[in-house]
């Protein structure tokens, strides 16, 4: 007997769903559902876990038969109330929360020190107006924003190839503390906006490069504190994340996620969609800049005399409107699939 068949019939004697055995062992219940499909295996201290659940021997469990066992009483341990975070959602994007922000600040102050410091070194090239000291302290700066973006991306990245669809498990009340939190994180980001534009006016041009870097200081807090009250908001709206964890997976990703048959088959057909939609907004827009292209250059050609046309006028300004033309294409296209397309 394997596993996995002991499993299924030690979870159906206690009337347990996926996700409930999945709060009692604290993983998600993608992983109950490649346990019991044989993709995958359970960690040692999980097997030890399942073991004091079902009151069983690591060996029964493993190897023996446990398919002739007496359904459980019906006091046994079977979690109850709301869909729990077991996948450590909450915890990664409060991740998020902290390095996005904090990326955009380490540029905003790489900038304002370089303002501060510059003219310090004036031994120090200058290029574009400034010397080289404000370049390399605002690449500093740069380079600072991006120790935090990229690792940050990389991991939302995993996250969401290994949870694609995440229950909701906010309450009204985890909502309610996000808005006011936000409504808090917006008013004082505001608030230090304004004393920077207030240091930036009485400084003003007597000494414009402290004017510049008290401004951009507190425009780095303000910005981090709208930025990071914002996404704990948006972290409550899972529906939108798994609408956009959908949009971000490949097919592939998708057809060999742990989902359910109706939850995949609907991102399939989703998927489907959007890559008809995009291959037929690609062909408009390369249509409308063959358009665009044609429109600033036939005349040029079809001219008496070619070296003296003139490129700007009414065929310059053909050659700019094709791409907005073709992009509301693409919206009337996009709506109308989305509305009238074949379901998958």
């Amino acid at each position: 007997m394997s596993f996995r068949d002991n499993l299924q019939h030690l979870r159906a004697t206690r009337n347990m769903t996926q996700e409930q055995l999945a709060m009692l062992l604290g993983v998600s219940r993608q992983s109950v559902t490649k346990w019991e499909a044989e993709r995958s295996y359970p960690e040692m201290d999980k097997l030890l876990k399942l073991c004091q659940i079902f009151d069983c021997t690591l060996d029964e469990l493993v190897t023996g038969d446990l398919t002739d066992r007496a359904a459980a009483p019906a006091e046994a341990s079977v979690p109850a109330g709301p869909p729990a975070d077991v996948c450590g959602y909450d915890e990664h994007q409060r991740m998020m929360a902290w390095k996005i922000p904090t990326g955009i600040a380490c540029i905003l102050v790489g900038i304002a020190l370089g303002f501060f410091f510059e003219g310090t070194l004036p031994f120090i090239g200058s290029h574009n107006g400034h010397d080289g000291l404000f370049i390399l302290i605002v690449l500093m700066g740069v380079l600072a924003g991006l120790a935090f973006f990229v690792p940050a991306g990389m991991a939302h990245t995993a996250f969401v190839k290994a949870h694609p669809f995440v229950e909701d498990f906010y309450t009204e009340d985890d909502r309610d503390r996000a808005r006011s939190r936000f409504s808090f994180g917006l008013l004082a980001g505001i608030a230090f906006i304004i004393v920077g534009i207030g240091f930036f006016l009485v400084l003003g041009e007597q000494a414009e490069n402290y004017a510049l870097f008290f401004l951009l200081i507190f425009i780095a807090i303000g910005t981090w504190n709208i930025v990071h009250y914002g996404m704990l908001l948006g972290r409550t709206d899972i529906t939108g994340y798994n609408r956009e964890a959908a949009s971000e997976l490949e097919l592939e990703d998708i057809v060999n996620a742990q989902l359910d048959a109706e939850l995949k088959n609907a991102l399939v057909s989703k998927k489907h969609r959007a890559t008809k939609t995009g291959a037929v907004c690609g062909s408009i827009m390369i249509l409308a800049t063959i358009a665009g292209l044609a429109a600033l250059f036939v005349p040029m050609f079809s001219a008496p005399d070619p070296s003296n046309f003139d490129p700007e006028g009414t065929s310059a300004m053909w050659f700019w409107v094709a791409w907005p033309v073709g992009g509301m294409l693409c919206g009337v296209a996009s709506l109308l699939m989305n509305a009238f397309g074949k379901k998958e």
